[in-house]
């Protein structure tokens, strides 16, 4: 996956909007879109959109609402029989969250007749204060666990901050710092780690530029709020020419080497490091069997 659009899940119009998006995947929300009177009708609408959305390729995920909110249980007895690809855990607190879900996603699965496992989870790993210092605790949490994102708005909201950008559109250091866990954490676990949206959504040339620094650091997608947006984070996620034909020379020189810790090519020189990071850039090129 490379985009991931949030769609409220209580409009017909914006769930069907979002399949002609491009996006790779569908984040259908019950929760920070949704108005607490409209949490039940979201539910309903969420649970016809899984049963009739489906497009080859696309991804439907759902945003239930948080677990101390005393509402995902009925998200998920609403929602499960529909069969998401992935539950989206807002305001996660480390794997232990992750394992809470866990369970409740087995028990549903089995009441509806559904294979063990087969629904993933996303962890939204930094949206309060607390925590940031859980993002190390995600490894061997979940066998569902299939990615952590993180977000900058709870969070700056959580802290009490006036803004979490400054003038340029930039993240203060304290949403770097979030990024930066999250990332490290993804990595840790040994799953994808997602960029936050970007909410200036009009800004094509900021959305670029987040993006271009997100793919450097490591992240392998980006949430979007709104279709606009999808086409450049597309374009930014996908590998181009140049970058896989350099991968590929890159593993052809080990190859051809096997026993070699470095391997000279056009007059630099490339490690080992190199030759894992080629191997995952081509990774993402494949198809999904």
């Amino acid at each position: 996956m490379r985009s991931l659009l949030f769609v409220p899940g209580d409009s017909d119009k914006k769930l069907d909007k979002g399949l002609a998006s491009g996006a790779d995947a569908l984040i259908v929300d019950l929760e920070d879109s949704v108005s607490i009177d409209r949490k039940a009708a979201a539910r309903a609408t969420a649970l016809s959109f899984l049963q009739n959305g489906r497009r080859d390729g696309l991804k439907l995920l759902v945003r239930v609402n948080a677990l101390d909110t005393g509402l995902t249980d009925d998200d998920l007895d609403a929602i499960v029989p529909g069969r998401p690809d992935a539950i989206m855990l807002p305001k996660a607190a480390g794997g232990v969250s992750v394992t809470h879900l866990h369970a409740k996603l087995s028990a549903r699965e089995a009441i509806a007749g559904l294979p063990d496992g087969g629904i993933g989870i996303v962890a939204l790993a930094t949206e309060t204060a607390a925590s940031l210092f859980t993002t190390g605790t995600y490894r061997d949490s979940s066998p569902r666990l299939a990615a952590l994102t993180w977000g900058a708005e709870d969070l700056s909201a959580d802290l009490g901050a006036e803004t979490n950008r400054d003038e340029h559109g930039r993240f203060l250091d304290p949403y770097r710092l979030a990024r930066a866990l999250c990332l490290a954490g993804a990595s840790a676990a040994g799953v994808s780690a997602i960029d936050t949206v970007y909410v200036d959504f009009r800004n094509d040339a900021g959305l670029r530029r987040e993006c271009e620094e997100a793919r450097r650091d490591g992240f392998t997608a980006k949430m979007a709020i709104h279709p606009a947006q999808v086409a450049v984070i597309n374009d930014v996620f996908t590998p181009t020419p140049e970058a896989i034909a350099h991968a590929h020379s890159i593993i052809a020189a080990f190859e051809a080497q096997p026993g070699a810790g470095v391997v000279g090519i056009g007059g630099k020189m490339y490690d080992r490091p190199h030759l894992v990071r080629a191997k995952a850039l081509l990774a993402k090129t494949r198809k999904p069997g």
